[in-house]
């Protein structure tokens, strides 16, 4: 089976996550900010479309098994840092692609969002290459692009889903309450639509609407867009491919956002992990191994980004 490992220096997320208590999960950042009556007015501005999620990429839709569970490990790592610093906005990278960047930031926003009625925010970010909106089956125009280029405002890229479950083999779905802002059509002009700051502004002006702003971003390595998107986030979350990412890809990765609080690495894919909560897991054949602590998701049956 192929595996997801969360690899954040000494965390025991197994033992983490079974003891996370129900009062820290309540406790989410933001949640003392707003009331719902001060965001109904907003939300309630939200277009809404019948999304079609591609359900072999959200695994943590399902009510039980593997993969939520161990999302949910995730999910309580990451809350373990809100107590070094302000932490809502947290941008996924990778080093190169396919390394699963995508999936694991489509994951985590939908388990967040299933965390006690959490509001999240999923914002597309990647805007070559743009691919969000196919998991979750939402349209991606107007989208980041678009208001970055100033030919759309703020109200105009945001959407929701109208539609609260999906019905599969199994039987139905819930989909968590998520807000999206697709990439749109960025193409060869990124750069110069991420270099104007007005994300920045963008999720400076969102951010008192939601608990958690997730961005999914380009490779860095291939493209500097990830290290100026950063500059809008509090914390960047890597995201490496087990037994394909070379170690030294990973430490490039790692030093490109060297001006960013860096919570850590997800390997995602990783195969026979053990049971134990730690081991030593080999990057690539440069013979150096990095420490790894043991919560494991299944990973995603599409092709990784």
């Amino acid at each position: 089976m192929s595996r997801m490992h969360d690899a954040f220096p000494g965390a025991d997320l197994e033992q983490r996550t079974a003891q996370e208590p129900e009062a820290a999960q309540t406790a989410a950042p933001g949640a003392w900010e707003n009331s719902p009556a001060k965001d109904e007015a907003f939300f309630a501005g939200i277009a809404l479309h019948s999304w079609k999620p591609a359900l072999d990429s959200l695994p943590t839709l399902a009510d039980r098994g593997e993969s939520i569970e161990q999302f949910r490990g995730l999910r309580s790592q990451i809350y373990q840092f809100l107590d070094s610093g302000p932490l809502k906005t947290i941008l996924v990278s990778s080093g190169m692609p396919a390394e699963g960047k995508t999936f694991v930031a489509a994951n985590l926003a939908m388990n967040l969002a299933r965390n006690k009625s959490q509001n999240i925010l999923l914002i597309d970010a990647d805007l070559r290459n743009p691919s969000l909106h196919t998991i979750l089956g939402a349209p991606n125009v107007p989208g980041l692009a678009e208001y970055l280029a100033g030919a759309a405002e703020v109200n105009d890229i945001l959407q929701r889903n109208q539609n609260p479950r999906v019905v599969e083999a199994g039987g139905l779905r819930s989909i968590p309450d998520v807000t999206f802002i697709p990439g749109g059509m960025g193409g060869d002009s990124a750069s110069e639509l991420v270099a104007n700051h007005r994300i920045e502004k963008l999720i400076a002006t969102l951010s008192p609407h939601f608990d958690w702003i997730v961005v999914d971003s380009p490779p860095v390595l291939v493209f500097t867009d990830a290290v100026d998107i950063a500059r809008a986030a509090d914390a960047v979350l890597l995201v490496a491919r087990g037994a394909a990412t070379p170690y030294t890809v990973a430490q490039r990765a790692q030093a490109a956002f060297s001006n960013s609080r860096i919570l850590g690495f997800v390997l995602n894919a990783v195969k026979d992990v053990p049971r134990n909560s730690s081991y030593y897991y080999n990057y690539g054949n440069h013979g150096k191994n990095k420490p790894a602590s043991g919560a494991h998701s299944q990973k995603d049956k599409r092709p990784q980004k």
